[in-house]
């Protein structure tokens, strides 16, 4: 029996494909498609194909000659002008023309710009001298004088003026306020710095407020001095050492701590500084009485009062129906 194998169709885009590339000669050359390369060109080290040399555009199937202007090199062409201007000239007008460097000036790394040398300054197209007063330096910024005061120095009008600086202070990086600070120990007062009087039983604190100083814990500034903190019975010293508190289940009364009366159904509460009642008693004065419910009523959420209940509401005392 003779086996008749049929031949793949060719959808009607794919012949349609195929017919204008048959209407085009050398369409696929000029892409750098399939076949030799021309003259001026070289095999793609991918993909196949070619494409032109440098120096050479694409055109026509071949690869023609750019025409360089003088001061130029090639590029690759495949987009673009094809050449850039060389080191010290720029693009104008499709020419290249050499860059004018003004006197103290360089051209930078990228071949296409100058800059002022160190110690000048970029003013229109030239390079003007930076005029450093006496105790400054140069310093490397676009803005700003172009100098910097040395340390003990300050600006003042264009020139840099020597900081005052009083007996038992120091000097500080600062561009504001006076350029310097006191000695541990001393306070500014009038453009000086003061030695701190420290009383008996305290200690030097620089973040003290007004004195410098602070009392030892166990003592409580008074009239700029220190005394020593009276502890009542039941009492303790706070936390900051310098003040009392009264112990759990007392509170304070004047200078002593008493204790706190619990009433019946009552209890010390979290902080024991006072007192609260049992849940289902509330606090009346000094103590603490039964809640009594009303018909349709629950206790609320803390347990020392009444709400009523869903679809009811509070009249008067009773809970109705809405």
């Amino acid at each position: 029996m003779k086996i008749v194998r049929r031949l793949p169709r060719l959808s009607f885009r794919s012949l349609f494909f195929l017919m204008v590339l048959a209407a085009i000669p050398g369409a696929v050359l000029a892409q750098g498609g399939p076949g030799k390369a021309p003259q001026n060109a070289h095999s793609k080290g991918y993909g196949g194909g070619w494409e032109c040399d440098r120096g050479y555009r694409a055109s026509g199937g071949g690869c023609v000659a750019i025409e360089l202007p003088e001061n130029a090199y090639p590029v690759p062409a495949s987009y673009g002008k094809g050449w850039d201007c060389k080191r010290g000239y720029r693009l104008v007008n499709e020419t290249c023309a050499a860059i004018a460097i003004p006197a103290n000036a360089f051209l930078d790394p990228s071949g296409s710009r100058w800059k002022c040398d160190r110690g000048y300054r970029h003013i229109g197209e030239t390079c003007t001298a930076i005029k450093v007063p006496a105790n400054a330096y140069l310093e490397e910024a676009s803005y700003g004088h172009g100098w910097q005061c040395d340390r003990g120095y300050r600006e003042a009008n264009g020139a840099c003026v020597a900081i005052k600086v009083p007996a038992n202070a120091f000097l500080v990086e600062a561009s504001y306020g006076s350029g310097w600070l006191c000695n541990r120990g001393y306070r500014e007062a009038d453009g000086k710095c003061l030695a701190v009087n420290v009383p008996a039983n305290a200690y030097l604190d620089d973040a003290a407020y007004l004195h410098g100083w602070k009392c030892n814990r166990g003592f409580q500034e008074i009239d700029d001095t220190c005394v020593a903190v009276k502890l009542p019975a039941n009492g303790f010293l706070h936390r900051s050492g310098n003040e009392w508190e009264c112990s759990r289940g007392f509170k304070r009364s004047g200078e002593s701590c008493v204790a706190i009366r619990i009433p019946p159904n009552g209890f010390l509460d979290p902080r024991g500084e006072g007192w609260k009642c049992d849940r289902g008693y509330a606090k009346t004065g000094a103590s603490c009485a039964l809640i009594k419910l009303p018909a349709n009523a629950h206790l609320d959420y803390s347990g020392n009062g009444w709400e009523c209940n869903r679809t009811y509401r509070n009249r008067d005392g009773a809970c109705v129906l809405n």
